[in-house]
């Protein structure tokens, strides 16, 4: 339901106030020129005082009121940019409402939109996954039945084209999902599964991984997403470590670092940038198709982030991925 109109608003407020100055300007006059007995004028004076006050304090209410119309719809603009809402509430004044009322539909829409797309994109990777995990079984057969160079060979292509549909997949998702208002995800919630899932992978190595981050940080973004680029970085962490990965998280400057730090034997500094490109492997004896880090890269673009690597003063390498921060939601990870 539309509130009082603004221009309502401002009108009443203005002419209350003109009101009240008129009656100022005019109490002044009298009191220059008064032939009033004092009694009498004092008495006329005070009324006439009270009466001016109170037109220019209803006149100041009604502007202001006006102004804070306007306000909450900024504010409420602001949670819904940062994840807080899914909408925007509250009766606004006649000429804004229709605008609320427009924008929300656009916004419902574009969840529909989204959601459809998404469900494709989950739909499009069951259909391609389900004939490589057939292929992947018909290449351990293959194996089992002498032809080792055959099934390695075969084994190698299923694993680069499942890289591959990751790779399109992620990008396709997060381009959907990242220019979404109200995507948001805690990183402790995101990090915690990812190092339980890899210490059990890597339980016969001792490998611990230590997580030094704030509950309070979260960023706009899906939790898939950030469980696709921060799970890229822990594997190839705990792929290279020795013994230690340490994951943390700082916050500055509307946007949220999350530090993975390993004990590893680093990277060249001259194999830093390259690396992060489509389809380069630092190691091109080691496993695997190159593309983790480019995805990382790639979604951290899409939401407006960014990845870096350095050197980490643990002795191995340092990821850098920085996205813009969300605040937590009471309650929520």
């Amino acid at each position: 339901m539309a509130g009082p109109s603004l221009r309502s608003r401002f009108v009443v407020g203005t002419v209350l106030l003109t009101a009240g100055l008129l009656m100022i300007g005019h109490m002044i006059s009298l009191a220059a020129i008064s032939r009033v007995p004092a009694l009498r004028g004092a008495h006329q004076t005070f009324t006439g005082a009270f009466i001016t006050l109170a037109l220019m304090a209803i006149g100041l209410s009604q502007v202001r009121n006006g102004l804070s119309s306007v306000n909450h719809l900024r504010e409420r603009l602001a949670r819904l940019r940062d994840g807080r809402d899914r909408r925007i509430d509250g009766d606004y004044p006649a000429e804004v409402q229709p605008l609320v009322d427009d924008l929300n539909a656009l916004l419902e829409h574009r969840e529909q939109t989204v959601g459809r797309a998404l469900a494709k994109a989950g739909d499009l990777a069951h259909g391609l996954k389900t004939p490589l995990a057939v292929l992947s079984q018909e290449a351990d057969r293959t194996d089992a039945e002498g032809h080792h160079e055959l099934a390695a060979t075969i084994g190698q292509q299923i694993e680069r084209m499942r890289r591959q549909i990751d790779y399109h997949l992620a990008h396709a998702r997060a381009a959907a999902s990242g220019a979404t208002l109200g995507a948001r995800c805690g990183v402790l919630a995101s990090a915690e599964g990812l190092s339980r899932t890899l210490q059990r992978l890597h339980a016969g190595r001792g490998l611990v991984i230590d997580l030094h981050v704030d509950t309070e940080h979260a960023v706009r973004a899906q939790r898939e997403d950030l469980d696709e680029m921060l799970g890229n970085l822990l594997d190839n962490a705990c792929k290279w470590t020795s013994s230690r990965v340490v994951v943390s998280s700082d916050a500055d400057a509307g946007s949220v670092e999350i530090v993975v730090d390993d004990d590893g034997p680093g990277l060249a500094a001259s194999m830093r940038d390259a690396v992060l490109q489509r389809g380069v492997r630092a190691d091109q004896a080691a496993p695997g198709s190159g593309l983790g880090l480019a995805i990382v890269r790639n979604l951290a673009e899409v939401y407006g982030g960014a990845i870096a690597l350095d050197r980490s003063p643990m002795g191995g390498l340092r990821a850098r991925l920085r996205l813009p921060s969300s605040e937590v939601r009471s309650g929520t990870a």
